[in-house]
């Protein structure tokens, strides 16, 4: 994971004010995340975040961000997402819902790229106001997921195997080694 920590910390807090917090627990917002770095990637050439991502059974996942993300669930006094994220357990639910503990301000959207901020807005446009299932259904229909197996670390050049993608596999691999991503 390459992304500065007070631009991960700008994007969960975008993602729980521009999303239905109804629906936004841990496995909709790694879908969020998969959705936001391998849209960029077809549009732009690179992901965001460049964290690795693994496909398991409900979809890919940042592992990186995953890991600081159950670290803030489970022993929030400890983890460096304390500031900006808390979670709450609706009763008689599996999930953990994230809720923000602060606004989102100008100042978190200078972290982005005007095409960052592009592709965040057209994330959240599309699946903010949608349950987990319809995120993770439409992760399973992205070539990413469907051309790796269970516990596989998902290469970013299968991204260019989806129709929506602009860029080539040459490109995406080329920025990969020029980020020393690969």
């Amino acid at each position: 994971m390459r992304i500065p920590l007070p631009k991960l910390k700008a994007t969960l807090l975008y993602f729980c004010h521009n999303t239905d917090p109804k629906f936004l627990g841990k496995v909709k917002l790694m879908k969020l995340f998969y959705f936001l770095d391998f849209s960029h990637l077809k549009r732009y050439g690179a992901p965001v975040t460049f964290d690795t991502y693994i496909n398991l059974e409900h979809g890919p996942i940042p592992s990186g961000i995953k890991s600081l993300v159950d670290t803030a669930a489970d022993d929030p006094d400890n983890s460096t997402l304390a500031d900006t994220i808390a979670f709450e357990r609706p009763a008689g639910t599996n999930m953990y819902r994230i809720l923000p503990r602060r606004a989102f301000t100008e100042k978190d959207s200078d972290y982005f790229s005007g095409p960052e901020l592009e592709t965040l807005k057209k994330v959240c446009a599309r699946f903010g106001g949608v349950n987990t299932q319809t995120i993770e259904d439409a992760s399973h229909k992205e070539s990413p997921w469907q051309n790796t197996k269970l516990l596989e670390e998902i290469p970013y050049t299968l991204a260019a195997k989806d129709k929506d993608c602009l860029v080539t596999e040459d490109d995406i691999d080329l920025l990969l080694k020029i980020t020393g991503i690969k």
